[in-house]
């Protein structure tokens, strides 16, 4: 009924009150809207559409909003899903050689032209098995996800709004798999298997046969929370794998496809931000003040991070990272998954995309990338 509805531009916009950074807020319906999850970008039509999802006409629904005009047009007119299946997009992605998206509908991974706006089935999934992150191939021809078994009916799982369930999952070690599927449509299956929970698969932007995923849990409690997986021989392997007492994990791709970034707490308590090649091998890592919770760069130069109340920044200076500083305030709650603030960095890297319920709904925003020898230091 609502399938291809233009709801017209929601965008203000305004300076940052700590920075004097160029803020767009480009959503303002009265219901939680946000960006897909910061490892999955949402940019397409040659960037210059942002994909989101919003909840209007009490569902939830997938919608283009083209950054020049502020135009939302709806892509998608799904019926709402009870738990704990729901309809949420945190999971999609876009494919990076053409303008389709995947997500999870039900049981079903569903591709969806966001041209002509139709939509096919790529894989029904079994009953009693969970999903998790899509995440597609460099070359377009096939996504990957990881599936667990659905402990739903054991005991009340709600991983989205409080983490309910989340660490009672882990304890269970239910059966995962990573699946590949042809964008095709024909067809996929398992390429990984073990009794542990699986979560995040994340594949290289350039190599389309290596990926990383995570040994979902309490991080404090896995045993090793990033690996990489190379499809084509079955071999996976550990990578950054904590020391006694460390925390790792929020990995994600440099677009060079050859180096893995995360963060992690040391065992004395302080921070610290780090990257990686894939393999496991040439780790750099820097430890600094104050907080930090979902991270996200391009390369090495410049990271985005979304700890406290404020959206912050580190720049590289060839020995060490300099910073934090403040690019925005963000102030989110953060009480559900969909309004945390998973700050990610534009292809171009002179923008940052973020979600956050500052004014009691969940709203999508763009903020423009100034001089960082400009913003004012964080003092933590």
């Amino acid at each position: 009924m609502f399938l291809g509805k233009i709801w017209p531009s929601e965008i203000t916009e305004f300076d940052d009150v700590d920075s004097g950074a160029k803020v767009k807020q480009l959503t303002q319906h009265r219901a939680h809207s946000h960006h897909f999850y910061f490892t999955n970008s949402g940019w397409y039509a040659n960037n210059s559409k942002l994909l989101i999802s919003s909840d209007r006409n009490n569902a939830t629904n997938l919608y283009g909003l083209d950054l020049q005009t502020g135009d939302l047009q709806q892509v998608t007119d799904l019926e709402p899903i009870p738990l704990p299946r729901e309809v949420e997009f945190l999971r999609a992605c876009i494919n990076p050689t053409k303008d389709e998206t995947y997500f999870w509908y039900g049981l079903d991974l569903v591709a969806l032209d966001l041209t002509s706006l139709q939509s096919r089935v790529l894989y029904k999934m079994e009953e009693g098995w969970d999903v998790s992150m899509i995440n597609c191939a460099a070359d377009g021809a096939h996504v990957y996800a990881s599936i667990s078994e659905d402990m739903s009916d054991r005991f009340r799982v709600d991983y989205l709004r409080g983490y309910v369930g989340f660490a009672e999952t882990w304890a269970a070690m239910p059966q995962s798999k990573i699946i590949k599927v042809a964008t095709d449509g024909s067809g996929g299956g398992s390429v990984f298997e073990e009794k542990y929970w699986i979560g995040h698969v994340n594949t290289s932007p350039t190599n389309a046969n290596i990926l990383t995923f995570c040994h979902e849990g309490p991080w404090h409690k896995v045993d090793n929370r990033i690996w990489g997986f190379d499809v084509s021989t079955g071999k996976a392997w550990k990578i950054r794998a904590p020391k006694s007492g460390e925390n790792v994990g929020h990995e994600y791709w440099y677009t060079d496809g050859e180096r893995v970034g995360y963060h992690g707490t040391n065992s004395d308590g302080t921070k610290f931000l780090g990257h990686c090649h894939y393999d496991d091998t040439d780790h750099v890592e820097n430890s600094f003040p104050g907080n930090t919770g979902h991270i996200h760069s391009n390369d090495a130069n410049l990271i985005v991070g979304d700890g406290g109340r404020v959206v912050r920044l580190w720049k590289w200076t060839g020995e060490q990272y300099e910073g934090p500083r403040t690019l925005c305030r963000h102030d989110s709650s953060s009480k559900i998954q969909q309004i945390h603030v998973h700050p990610r960095f534009s292809a171009p890297g002179d923008q940052v995309v973020f979600t956050t319920d500052v004014t009691g709904y969940g709203n999508v925003y763009l903020v423009d990338v100034p001089d960082f020898d400009h913003l004012p230091q964080i003092d933590e």
